[in-house]
């Protein structure tokens, strides 16, 4: 997926899809993320579907749930899916600044007289 070491770097139009390319992937997880969440929420603590998006989007974000979890199973889900939105951010961030990264050390590296 990536240009090599002895390939010229991409050009600015290639470049710019690749990163809409991978902030649609990281988009993605977190969509899909969410969902889980929600699906979550929904069943073990019986929260309607907007209730069960705002306590995922909360968690996702970083500033915990809105509504306690009142259920032990609840619980359980509240704090394995707090640990797993922590992992999807980071996840996420280096998702998206892959393809910066790997243009700017490809330029360092490239010796552009052949």
């Amino acid at each position: 997926m990536y240009e090599r070491k002895t390939h010229p770097p991409l050009s600015r139009i290639r470049f710019l899809k690749r990163v809409l390319l991978h902030a649609a992937a990281a988009l993605a997880l977190l969509l899909l993320s969410l969902l889980a969440g929600m699906a979550g929420y929904a069943y073990f603590e019986h929260l309607n579907w907007l209730d069960a998006f705002l306590n995922s989007a909360m968690l996702m974000g970083g500033m915990g749930p809105v509504d306690p979890p009142k259920t032990e199973g609840g619980k359980l889900f509240a704090g394995l899916y707090a640990l797993y939105a922590g992992l999807v951010f980071l996840i996420g961030a280096g998702v998206i600044f892959t393809p910066v990264i790997h243009r700017m050390l490809h330029k360092f590296h490239w010796d552009s007289r052949g």
